[in-house]
């Protein structure tokens, strides 16, 4: 039989054909949670610039001003991301898969505690509503993580300094609640995000030891500040302040360190992760604040230095939202 002397196909691939008009996703469907680690940055200096006006003696009206851009912008963060959950409610475990919406949702429930706590001294029932509610939310964000973390491999198991937002998170409401009068709700949350912020420094830090994180996770190590800057501040409001102390200069050693790896952390270009930098900036600043004396000074050196870097991060980021850029970049669903 002779041999098949058929020429090869040498037609292209067929593709499909393009989208017309191309896809555009409804109202706020793509909306990433990778907006509200950059928010409650915000919030977070809107916090230490109340504490630093107020141990300053000036500077109070500025506080108040930076705080009513920022509610409004936390707010349409909020009415967007609650659009796309109403639209499908399944797209916010979807968002929980990639570690940037899993560390944009917990920061979402985070920044409404911010919020509370700079809204209470104006309306104290609204912000302890906000405070209360955020604190729900977060544990129910909790246990959709928990139920979706049991459904992925083994390897999505791993220690990484965004379960400080998730286990530690509630953190955040204690400062407040303390001040409002629910101390012993405080002193609760305080020695539970204590716990869960030492074990999992503990594992991260045994974990660090044998794999170098990915430049694209790097960011997220400054994570590792923010518990010991809010527990400390939890500490002081709380009246222990020997406690306070020591977490604060735990908090400036870790702030030590990052610093000394910020260009290896940071890496050569900008990228959504740099959230990541913004609310433990804030929280380290807070935190210094609250020991008065020389710390304070100290302090107020920070918060001069973070209201410069917060709101340029912030600004990268969101800049990034239009025309769905920061969903594609961070993974988010879509409603």
């Amino acid at each position: 039989m002779p041999p098949d002397r058929t020429p090869p196909d040498r037609r292209p691939p067929r593709y499909p054909a393009p989208q017309f008009p191309p896809h555009q996703p409804k109202l706020f469907a793509s909306t990433p949670p990778a907006i509200f680690p950059p928010l409650l940055g915000l919030l977070g200096l809107v916090l230490a610039l109340r504490m630093a006006a107020e141990g300053a003696g000036f500077g109070a009206g500025v506080a108040e001003l930076v705080a009513g851009a920022v509610l409004a912008l936390w707010l349409a963060a909020v009415v967007a991301i609650k659009v796309k959950g109403l639209r499908r409610p399944g797209v916010l475990i979807e968002d929980m898969r990639p570690l940037p919406g899993r560390a944009g949702l917990a920061a979402a429930s985070m920044s409404g505690m911010a919020a509370g706590a700079v809204i209470a001294p104006y309306q104290p029932l609204i912000g302890l509503v906000l405070l209360w509610g955020s604190l729900a939310a977060h544990g129910v964000l909790l246990g959709v993580l928990l139920v979706s973390l049991s459904r992925q491999p083994r390897a999505a198991w791993g220690v990484n300094p965004t379960l400080h937002l998730s286990l530690v998170g509630f953190i955040v409401a204690a400062p407040p609640l303390a001040q409002m009068g629910w101390s012993q709700s405080a002193v609760v949350i305080f020695w539970g995000a204590l716990l869960a912020a030492v074990a999992i420094w503990l594992a991260s830090a045994f974990d660090l030891a044998r794999h170098v994180p990915p430049a694209p996770l790097r960011p997220l190590l400054a994570i590792h500040l923010f518990p010991a800057a809010l527990l400390s501040v939890t500490a002081m409001a709380l009246g222990w302040p020997d406690l306070g102390m020591g977490l604060a200069a735990l908090s400036v050693g870790i702030a030590v360190l990052l610093l000394a790896a910020g260009r290896w952390i940071a890496g050569p270009v900008f990228s959504p992760m740099w959230g990541a930098f913004s609310y433990p900036l804030a929280a380290f600043a807070s935190a210094l604040l609250a020991q008065g004396g020389m710390a304070a000074q100290a302090g107020l050196v920070v918060t001069f230095a973070a209201l410069g870097i917060i709101p340029v991060i912030a600004w990268k980021v969101l800049k990034l939202w239009p025309g769905n850029r920061l969903a594609q970049k961070t993974g988010a669903a879509e409603a």
